[in-house]
């Protein structure tokens, strides 16, 4: 185990995890509106939002799918030590985390059952920015309508399209959050 691993969460467990789950639900109840997390300083590359994320979402009974750059010792270690969440294959995750090519091919990840819904994947996906601008998005949550910088529109447009399967997704950056549930209607600007 690598001596990061150790440091990083959460100092008040109780309060802190309390005020991220809160973020969490607002932001995937609101979607293309961004929430501050605070909290934990996970190793690098993983922003803070992702960390308090992974520290708040995941535990011993959550597996999780590292993708491509963000599968390093430093962040296995950590997720291990400070969730014991099970790192798992794509197909296995109940959440996945990296950036939107580490998490390429999306069709790869749970979308649940037609019976279960609830059974779908949730993708943290690190994004370089955050901003209210890019794609409209309507539905569920909009007052009227938002936006939101997206990697891309074509993958959450065919996600719409499965509803009420698909995966839900945050998009995280620094320390910054927003979610985009599967029942979010996607329109490219």
């Amino acid at each position: 185990m690598t001596p990061e691993a150790l440091l990083g969460g959460f100092t008040d467990a109780p309060r802190q995890s309390a005020r991220a789950f809160r973020a969490a639900l607002e932001a995937m109840s609101r979607p293309g509106t961004l929430w501050p997390l605070e909290g934990a300083a996970p190793p690098a590359p993983l922003s803070v939002a992702a960390g308090v994320l992974i520290l708040t979402l995941c535990d011993g009974t959550t597996p999780l799918h590292l993708g491509g750059s963000y599968d390093l010792q430093v962040v296995r270690d950590w997720v291990t030590f400070h969730t014991g969440a099970p790192l798992v294959s794509a197909e296995e995750a109940h959440f996945a985390l990296g950036t939107w090519a580490d998490l390429m091919p999306v069709d790869r990840f749970a979308i649940g059952l037609p019976d279960y819904p609830d059974r779908a994947a949730t993708l943290i996906v690190e994004m370089p920015s955050l901003s209210a601008q890019g794609p409209r998005l309507t539905g569920p949550g909009i007052a009227v309508v938002a936006h939101l910088n997206l990697p891309e529109t074509a993958a959450f447009r065919a996600n719409r399209a499965l509803f009420p399967q698909g995966f839900d997704t945050y998009l995280t950056s620094g320390a910054h959050v927003a979610g985009l549930p599967r029942s979010t209607i996607v329109e490219a600007v």
